[in-house]
């Protein structure tokens, strides 16, 4: 029996299996999805530095909307959570929450589509290159069509986490990596006798990635018997309007949150690019290395939404104490290694995006690890602030946090990324100074709700 669906005196040593066995699948997913985008970024950067640099101003766009309409989307987990801790025998629940989140899932891709759309616009009032303008806007211009398809993936992923199933998210995940770099390949090279499309090839195989992911999760569910009991394709067409509102309500909030933080690093980048191309590129590079570390505690941020989730549903207080705790000791040690890594090892970190022996990428490879010391120094508040924010979803607290996350990234976050950055001699790194002091400040805030939690009446799941 899956250990989300188990009742037992909680313990850490209990907590500790039972989040672990949830964290590491679904933070092995995260980082298999990011190895999905890594691998774009690898075959882009055959192309050169202006193909690299456009990418990454479409990417952060792209990336920004996915993110947040996925955030939108995952606010399912914790009522799936919340209904089977509360030992709930009906299926109905879990049934029309995830059929909500399918429809949502649609109905913002649409929107956020429209939205990607903005680009152009914002390549042009921050000054971007006109050559970056141009390969970037056809780029983004097609890899639009595999929102939607992400999202309902997105919210496949959240039933299946959510009944104690990570490990098939994991599965799924991983099935990407090789399609997406066989479709890069071939579309952007000309292989296989796919025509050559350059940078738009990496977009299209974006396109066939996410098509692939989404027929995978509706197979599984479908075949899978622990998965297939819910029926959640039942009746597809009729709409649950109460549940619809609830997962609005809870996730709206955490879409600004995400949409708040991946905002100010999308901000950043355009910035960078306002600096120069090459501080842009080396900027792509060392953020990704660090959003690699940082799929690692946002795996374990939501294992705690669904462990925490879990124990409020069965109104289990010192279960949900020990579910948050133990997330944030398991996010905050290993951010510590990865931030060892960066300061002891950062070169061979490099070597996972770029060639550093190459003359052509020296100014690159100079400024990324530059970056490098300044991402292994918020390695670690950006861990807490992650599994802060997944620990209070559970209990289906997103307001406040939404407005902490607002103020942290963009007031003294941006705020000193753009003093620093252009008025001062740093430059762009005094735009990752900016961006660690907005990380910290948010996970000062988080950690602290969490830590008043029952003083605020957060745990007092109504009857």
């Amino acid at each position: 029996m899956s250990e989300i669906a188990t009742h037992k005196s909680p313990t850490w040593g209990k907590e500790l299996r039972a989040t672990t066995l949830l964290a590491a699948p679904l933070a092995l997913a995260n980082l298999l999805q990011a190895a999905i985008y890594i691998v774009d970024v690898i075959f882009i950067a055959r192309l050169g530095e202006e193909p690299l640099a456009a990418s990454g101003l479409a990417a952060g766009l792209f990336g920004l909307v996915v993110w947040t309409l996925a955030s939108l989307v995952g606010a399912v987990a914790p009522l799936i959570a919340e209904a089977i801790g509360s030992r709930s025998t009906s299926f109905r629940p879990v049934r029309r929450a995830t059929r909500m989140a399918l429809w949502l899932a649609v109905i913002a891709g649409i929107g956020g589509m429209g939205f990607a759309l903005l680009l152009d616009p914002a390549m042009r009032l921050t000054g971007q290159e006109p050559a970056i303008i141009g390969l970037a806007n056809e780029y983004n211009q097609v890899i639009i069509f595999s929102l939607i398809p992400m999202l309902l993936s997105a919210a496949l992923r959240n039933y299946v986490s959510a009944l104690g199933r990570p490990v098939v998210a994991t599965a799924i995940t991983a099935l990407g990596i090789p399609v997406n770099a066989l479709a890069n390949y071939a579309f952007i090279f000309g292989n296989f006798g796919a025509p050559e499309l350059g940078l738009t090839g990496a977009a299209v195989a974006t396109i066939i990635t996410a098509l692939v992911t989404l027929g995978a999760y509706v197979a599984i569910i479908l075949i899978n018997p622990a998965l297939a009991r819910y029926h959640i394709f039942y009746r597809f067409w009729r709409p649950d309007w109460k549940r619809l509102g609830i997962i609005i309500r809870l996730g709206t909030p955490i879409a600004l949150t995400v949409t708040a933080e991946a905002g100010v690093f999308s901000a950043a980048a355009f910035l960078m690019g306002r600096i120069g191309a090459a501080e842009l590129a080396g900027h792509i590079v060392a953020l990704n290395i660090a959003a690699l570390a940082f799929q690692v505690p946002f795996g374990v941020g939501q294992a705690a939404t669904i462990r925490v989730g879990y124990h409020y549903g069965a109104r289990e207080i010192e279960g949900i104490r020990l579910a948050g705790w133990v997330a944030l000791a398991i996010g905050t040690g290993f951010m510590a290694l990865t931030a060892t890594a960066m300061v002891l090892v950062p070169e061979y970190l490099l070597l996972i995006f770029v060639d550093t022996a190459d003359p052509k990428n020296a100014a690159l490879v100079g400024f990324a690890l530059q970056f490098l010391v300044l991402a292994a120094a918020f390695q670690l508040v950006d861990g807490v602030q992650a599994v802060a924010a997944g620990a209070l979803r559970g209990v289906q607290d997103t307001r406040v946090p939404m407005w902490i996350a607002i103020f942290s990234y963009w007031v003294p976050g941006f705020g000193l990324a753009l003093g620093l950055g252009f008025f001062t001699p740093l430059q762009g790194v005094g735009v990752w100074i900016g961006l660690a002091v907005g990380l910290a400040c948010a996970a000062v805030l988080l950690t602290w709700r969490w830590m008043l939690r029952e003083r605020l009446g957060l745990t007092a799941r109504p009857l």
